[in-house]
């Protein structure tokens, strides 16, 4: 089950790179603007916040990542709450109040992982 949870955590954290990429640096192009719905105006004019928001999703692969490479198991444990909690909360929030889709995207996969880290305890 460890493995599992390994699996799925690394799997998060791939994701929120991705985001990161569409957010910090695909944003205004075809394939940004199409994962986002955005027409071209509005992608150019909110492209310093997608930036700042990529940013932001990149400091959650970043833990997350940090929670897997870890050597100490209780403190790697400890990352992977926090880090797959925070992915979590900011799923349900941005599904609440951006798009509906991001409880599929961002809180799903943190659910799945955060019970599957929690089950390998």
């Amino acid at each position: 089950m460890a493995i599992v949870a390994m699996i799925l955590v690394a799997l998060v954290a791939i994701e929120h790179i991705y985001i990161l990429v569409l957010e910090m640096f695909l944003w205004t192009t075809p394939r940004g603007m199409k994962a986002f719905g955005l027409t071209a105006e509005k992608a150019a004019s909110t492209r310093v916040m997608a930036a700042n928001q990529g940013l932001y999703n990149g400091f959650l692969a970043a833990g997350l990542i940090w929670a897997l490479m870890h050597p100490e198991p209780g403190i790697a444990f400890q990352l992977k709450l926090f880090f797959l909690g925070c992915v979590l909360v900011a799923g349900l929030y941005g599904g609440a109040t951006a798009s509906r889709k991001i409880y599929m995207i961002q809180a799903l996969p943190a659910a799945v992982a955060l019970v599957a880290v929690l089950a390998a305890g």
